[in-house]
């Protein structure tokens, strides 16, 4: 169907446009990222958000074609997930000034990559994607970031160009010793004797390398903290919201059906990789004095837990997985965003300089509360279920070595309360007495992002129903692959 290849072509012809709007560049921008909401929401009578695979226009039966393009289950969320966040990037840049149509032409290509990501059927056109992804970014961070903007930029370039590069090996060996090219064939690869031999073992840890790089785990996730700080607040939203999501989606639709195993093999690594950025990250996000970075560290922590789920590997975790991506994208978002309205404002992010915010900024109070009240996982809101039935999940595959993850929950309310409290609460800042609240346009950005994160909450089967048929199939491949 052509409206699959218009979710990535739509926002890459709209970044050329926009590159050429002048003044107009913001509006072209919201148009573009609102078209493609759109044509995404026209999906709905094909029954993509219950699970059902869309093609575009040239069939994954052709393998021979690397343009292949798949909107499926498991990509679903995710694809709705960058859709939503580029409107609210878009509208937090609107009061961007320097090179403006640069700036939003750059997050509609980043768009377009990153959906390219998700929607990719020939693994050569995902690598490419993925690769893609790198340079928008980098400028972002580069060009509109803050006072360490090339260090930091240049550290992500580094890191996750090198887990790229580490990939690439990987992809090759899968697509020319493997005989792999579409990720709908690796699940005959686990029937083939090649599956239980060195490549498809070497391939599994080739990608793994790069994946959890961008996911990122400790302690690779070093990059993280300094692109957050750095970058522009519509870029750590994109940052935090879709592409660390990216490393978790490619290891269920990649890695795990790939080397089955392999990933049998490496599942203790993974638990125990996840479970020490559950705790690394929210002890490091309790120790921040600055506001955004703490929320990078918290990304850390939130992070932890899809990896948890995914060592797991039965269905009820792999949903759990995907709530928390999803989840942490929402979250991770408006904390940013709203971040970023503070810093516009008082020029600063020190929790020190704060404090009374409660009586200054009324709505902007009220929206970081709220933030701060789903990242700790309160119940009825987007960040309890995922988290939840991942605990439960990995109780029952790794019984009390599960219990430290506990110590990431408590850390979790105590940095999320502690900021709250430095913030809004307390006699308010003087030299902060008269900043003004959320306008308009950053209450429109708050609501987008509100509303799902409380529907997500009370009805996650809203998320994990969606990719219910991809999990199965998933979890099919996996059992086939490590059974004797």
């Amino acid at each position: 169907m052509l409206q699959v290849d218009l979710l990535v072509l739509l926002p890459l012809a709209g970044s050329a446009l926009v590159a050429l709007s002048g003044a107009r560049a913001r509006f072209v921008a919201l148009f573009g990222t609102l078209a493609t909401a759109g044509v995404l929401a026209s999906l709905v009578p094909s029954g993509v958000f219950s699970g059902a695979a869309v093609h575009g226009l040239i069939d994954p039966a052709d393998p021979g074609r690397p343009w292949l393009l798949v909107l499926d289950g498991l990509s679903t969320p995710l694809v709705a997930l960058t859709a939503l966040l580029a409107v609210v990037a878009v509208l937090a840049s609107w009061n961007v000034t320097d090179r403006p149509a640069a700036h939003h032409a750059l997050l509609l290509a980043l768009q377009a990559a990153v959906i390219g990501v998700f929607l990719a059927e020939h693994i050569i056109l995902f690598y490419v994607f993925w690769e893609a992804v790198l340079v928008p970014m980098y400028f972002l961070i580069g060009k509109w970031g803050h006072e360490n903007r090339r260090h930091a930029a240049t550290k992500f370039f580094i890191y996750t160009f090198a887990g790229s590069a580490l990939m690439l090996v990987g992809i090759l060996i899968a697509v020319y010793v493997l005989r792999v090219s579409t990720f709908t064939a690796l699940a005959g690869v686990v029937q083939t004797p090649a599956a239980g031999e060195l490549p498809a073992t070497l391939v599994y840890w080739l990608l793994l390398a790069g994946l959890l790089v961008k996911i990122p785990v400790v302690p690779l996730h070093t990059w993280l903290p300094d692109a957050h700080v750095e970058a522009p607040t519509a870029g750590s939203i994109m940052l935090a919201g879709v592409l660390l999501k990216m490393g978790g989606y490619g290891l269920l639709r990649l890695a795990m059906p790939l080397a089955p195993e392999a990933w049998d093999a490496s599942r203790p690594v993974l638990f125990a990789l996840g479970l020490t950025g559950v705790i690394y990250g929210a002890v490091m996000a309790f120790a921040q004095s600055d506001l955004k970075r703490l929320v990078a560290y918290s990304s850390v922590s939130h992070m932890g837990f899809v990896v948890i789920a995914i060592s797991v590997g039965t269905a009820a975790a792999l949903s759990a997985a995907m709530i928390v991506m999803v989840s942490h994208g929402l979250v991770a978002g408006l904390l940013f965003l709203l971040v970023g309205e503070l810093y516009e404002r008082s020029h600063t992010r020190e929790l020190s300089r704060f404090g009374g915010m409660g009586a200054v900024t009324p709505v902007w109070t009220t929206a970081f509360t709220f933030a701060a009240l789903a990242s700790l996982g309160l119940p009825g809101l987007s960040g309890f279920p995922g988290e939840l039935l991942t605990v439960l999940e990995g109780f029952a595959a790794w019984s009390w070595w599960i219990a430290p993850v506990g110590i990431g929950l408590v850390m979790a309310a105590a940095y999320n309360l502690r900021a709250v409290r430095a913030v809004n609460h307390g006699p308010v800042a003087e030299e902060f007495s008269a900043l003004p609240d959320l306008d308009m346009r950053g209450a429109l950005a708050v609501l987008l992002l509100a509303v799902p994160i409380i529907v997500l909450g009370v009805w996650p089967r809203l998320v994990a129903d969606i990719p219910h048929d991809a999990i199965a199939a998933i979890v099919a491949v996996v059992a086939r692959g490590v059974t004797p």
